[in-house]
């Protein structure tokens, strides 16, 4: 008989819902792309997807992915609306990502204190 709750299986499903939200966080980015932005806006919401893009296809340990994962809102935080309806949604939507992620982080990290 296993134990679901053991702690291996307990990292895979934390592993999984990271890799989760950050193919979400990728996805909103690339559907910023598509919408008619002003250049300025672009260029943050353009710098943060590529860093999105390469978090959703690379093997990363979690300090770099929490890393990037800063710097993709860091960048975000740049942009306040995209005078788009649909691209404010999506910034909105990778934002909370970005925060969710690295709350759940700093619940994990004992001494992040």
């Amino acid at each position: 008989m296993s134990d679901d709750a053991s702690p291996a299986s307990a990292d895979d499903d934390i592993s999984a819902s990271l890799e989760v939200r950050i193919r979400a966080l990728s996805r909103h980015l690339e559907a910023t792309a598509e919408l008619p932005i002003d250049r300025r806006t672009n260029r943050w919401l353009g710098e943060a997807e590529a860093v999105a893009r390469d978090l959703a296809t690379s093997d990363l340990d979690s300090e770099t992915t929490v890393e990037r994962v800063e710097t993709v809102r860091r960048l975000l935080s740049e942009v306040d609306e995209t005078g788009h309806p649909g691209g404010d949604d999506h910034l909105e939507a990778a934002t909370r990502i970005c925060t969710e992620v690295l709350e759940d982080d700093d619940q994990e990290d004992p001494t992040s204190s």
